[in-house]
């Protein structure tokens, strides 16, 4: 199956940069351009992609906004992998709170850009290891939140958390696998139920649900 690419940011030469990366891939066609992020919504309801790669920065309307329009008032709505040259914590943050399934850097390996938008169109979610420390560096900084253990939280296994715990340390299903001594299935298995139960779309809001719940302590790594 094609993986249908709509590809928003306001420079014209990096819109043709990610096509051409793409395009190279036999699995990926991109399917159409936006210069910000209302033409990026208006064509994501025209063109229905798969996956979105969405510029933070953007004149009109930003990515960010634009991401949690299209999550939110798109349906189906698209996966969005946000693409920055900024990786600044509040924007990690913001992206990952908008809804976004992946956040990469501008600057990454052209290989980690095909990697991504296979990724997140499978229904998962990725962050770059430096991303994930500075997200992690940020909850660092923050007041201790939360009262108790959140109702949702209570319904999961113990192995359930434990496996919450790890995927919001940055840990990979393989790593996690042999950190337990489980099957990777096995951990998969856990994820979706985690998943499920907390009504959550993909890892990225795992993240992000267990730093504001209290589940993980940031250690500011």
């Amino acid at each position: 199956m094609t993986i249908r690419v709509l590809v928003a940011d306001d420079e014209e030469m990096v819109r043709y940069g990610f096509r051409m990366i793409l395009e190279a891939q036999p699995d990926i066609a991109v399917i159409g351009e936006a210069e910000d992020g209302t033409s990026a919504v208006e064509a994501a309801r025209r063109l229905t992609p798969d996956v979105v790669l969405m510029d933070i920065r953007m004149p009109k309307m930003d990515g960010l906004e634009a991401t949690r329009i299209l999550l939110s008032r798109v349906t189906p709505p698209p996966r969005v992998v946000v693409l920055t040259t900024f990786d600044r914590d509040e924007y990690v943050y913001e992206a990952l709170k908008a809804g976004a399934s992946a956040f990469l850097l501008k600057a990454s390996p052209p290989e980690q850009l095909a990697h991504a938008v296979r990724v997140v169109a499978a229904g998962d979610a990725l962050l770059h290891p430096a991303i994930t420390r500075r997200l992690i560096k940020d909850f660092a900084r923050r007041p201790t939140p939360r009262e108790g253990t959140p109702r949702q939280l209570k319904e999961l296994t113990e192995r359930e958390v434990e496996v919450m715990s790890l995927i919001a340390r940055g840990l990979s299903n393989g790593e996690i696998a042999a950190k337990l001594f489980l099957a990777e299935a096995t951990v998969k298995t856990h994820v979706v139920h985690v998943l499920s139960k907390l009504g959550l779309r993909d890892r990225s809001q795992i993240v992000v649900m267990a730093y504001e719940s209290g589940l993980v302590e940031p250690r500011g790594e």
